[in-house]
């Protein structure tokens, strides 16, 4: 899998959002600065990024995403 197929699976939901994917073969590093992660701890932050990412991890196409997800004001 490249780092643009997963900003793929990504873009759709997390619109208007600054997405960086980093990382081949199946280790990544997803950053994300969206307004959708407003009043949301880090946890919920993450499950929302694996939900769109399950069916790649249970396949194994990605052994591996670190993540550095932020709101606009913690971006700044």
């Amino acid at each position: 899998m490249t780092a643009d197929q997963v900003k793929a699976l990504l873009v759709d939901t997390f619109t208007d959002s600054e997405i960086h994917v980093e990382g081949e073969g199946a280790k990544f590093l997803v950053s994300i600065v969206s307004a959708l992660f407003e009043g949301k701890r880090a946890v919920p932050r993450q499950q929302m990024v694996y939900a769109l990412l399950n069916d790649q991890i249970s396949s194994g196409e990605i052994h591996a995403v670190s993540m550095d997800l932020k709101t606009p004001s913690e971006a700044e």
